[in-house]
């Protein structure tokens, strides 16, 4: 049996932007006359307000997609991308919006969320934390594919449409000294005998390095060795390579590469191997501790669990501020914990411990479930932490800071401790992590049940 696939009406039509998706894409709706009137419309390069031409791209039951052909009439919060890949590269979505109306677009797509998905509210709204705007990213993977037709191999971010990789001359969101250089990186690979074994490139800068993980699915020949070791000692990289799973990530030359970045504020140091999870945005993740810390509070004495603490970015600043308390990280990354362990030992703590457990899964033979703490801070991955809050003894808790990157699992989250537990949603906002992408990280603070 067949079934006719209706055609895509690719004939300009001008529409009115009424919102911002939580993609970052223009809301509108087909105008009376048009034969979906009514039906929802998300728009690729439009803004609240605006009128434009657009064209239609993809159709689905409850919605199409389009692309702006032609601004008709601006937004005032219009501004010109700084970066010419604008619109192809899938990196940013948000260049042509001031940065202002940025982080207020993203305070309100929070809001949003944990009224709709939570059916809660915060009793006070946290002023945007903001940091860095360019030149901010120290993490990331970059597409690597050998196009014929262009007889080049691009290397960069993936195209919005996601099949594609951008052709990129430049990121001014990467760290600049990466950035600028992917014309580099791609003739380097594109003169490599592996050109079309290397799917993958992951960079991440440290205070004083920045490495670059090339993953080959063959192995490389000593003349493509060869020239990733001047590639690397020309531009001040250095190079890892990753020719199977995780733990197949090596240095390229036996010399030592030590990454690191220092958060100064606490006197720490921490330490990291090229695949492991930091975050993006350097001083924005300063920025974050501090109000973490600030909203938690921590007294002496008190005993603090961190939930999810990878490396130990939150839980050494926390045992800094601790004293004669006590600070238990738990990850389920075995090897991010064991790094976390040696961080402790490297920057001279003795009152915090480490564990590895799956905090997705049943917790009750965990020794440390049970220990008994004053103050809880956790930040899980989008997936939230349902799971975890499940099965935690709350009761005794003073306070609960929750760091999240998707404010969709933020808001069930927080429907639960309120709704369920009692608890209360005392202060919310949004920190900007990510600038000119549509991602909000945000951070949410709990109060415990009133007694009686």
């Amino acid at each position: 049996m067949f079934f006719a696939v209706a055609r895509l009406d690719q004939t300009p039509k001008t529409l009115t932007v009424s919102d911002l998706s939580h993609d970052g894409r223009g809301v509108a709706h087909w105008p009376e006359g048009h034969a979906q009137a009514g039906k929802a419309v998300f728009v690729a390069g439009a803004l609240p307000g605006e009128t434009v031409s657009v064209q239609q791209t993809a159709r689905s039951k409850h919605f199409d997609e389009a692309k702006t052909l032609e601004v008709l009439q601006a937004s005032p919060d219009r501004v010109t991308p700084r970066c010419p890949h604008f619109g192809v590269c899938g990196g940013c979505v948000l260049q042509h919006l001031d940065e202002s109306k940025q982080i207020t677009y993203k305070q309100q797509v929070l809001l949003d969320n944990l009224q709709r998905i939570g059916h809660v509210a915060p009793a006070s709204v946290l002023a945007p934390l903001q940091a860095e705007s360019w030149g901010y990213r120290r993490k990331g993977r970059l597409s690597v594919r050998r196009v014929e037709k262009k007889d080049k191999t691009l290397v960069g971010f993936r195209e919005q449409d996601p099949r594609f990789v951008a052709d990129l001359r430049e990121c001014h969101t990467v760290v600049p000294q990466l950035g600028f250089k992917l014309n580099a990186l791609g003739t380097l690979v594109d003169g490599m005998d592996g050109r079309r074994d290397i799917p993958q490139i992951e960079f991440i800068s440290g205070d004083a390095a920045t490495a670059l993980v090339f993953r080959h699915l063959q192995p490389l020949s000593e003349h493509d060795r060869v020239k990733l070791d001047a590639f690397g000692r020309e531009h001040g990289f250095t190079i890892f390579l990753q020719p199977g799973g995780l733990d197949s990530v090596h240095p390229l030359n036996d010399e030592p590469a030590v990454l690191s970045f220092h958060l100064q504020q606490w006197n720490v140091e921490l330490n990291f191997r090229p695949l492991d999870f930091i975050q993006v945005n350097a001083k924005l993740n300063d920025a974050m501790i501090a109000r973490a810390l600030d909203l938690l509070d921590v007294q002496p004495g008190e005993r603090v669990l961190d939930l999810f603490c990878g490396l130990g970015n939150f839980t050494l600043p926390l045992a800094r501020v601790a004293g004669e308390g006590a600070v238990v990280g738990v990850e389920g990354d075995a090897g991010l914990v064991a790094r976390a362990r040696a961080n402790a030992v490297h920057n001279g703590f003795n009152n915090v411990q480490f564990y590895t457990a799956d905090l997705a899964q049943d917790l009750a033979g965990q020794p440390w479930l049970k220990a008994g703490f004053d103050k809880l801070l956790l930040d899980p991955a989008r997936a939230g932490a349902l799971e975890v809050l499940n099965q935690l003894p709350l009761k005794g808790l003073k306070r609960i800071v929750y760091v999240s990157c998707h404010p969709g699992s933020l808001a069930r989250d927080a429907g639960y401790l309120v709704n369920e537990r009692g608890w209360a949603l005392r202060e919310a906002g949004v920190m900007d992590m990510f600038p000119h992408t549509a991602h909000v990280e945000s951070i949410a603070v709990f109060d415990p049940p009133k007694k009686g």
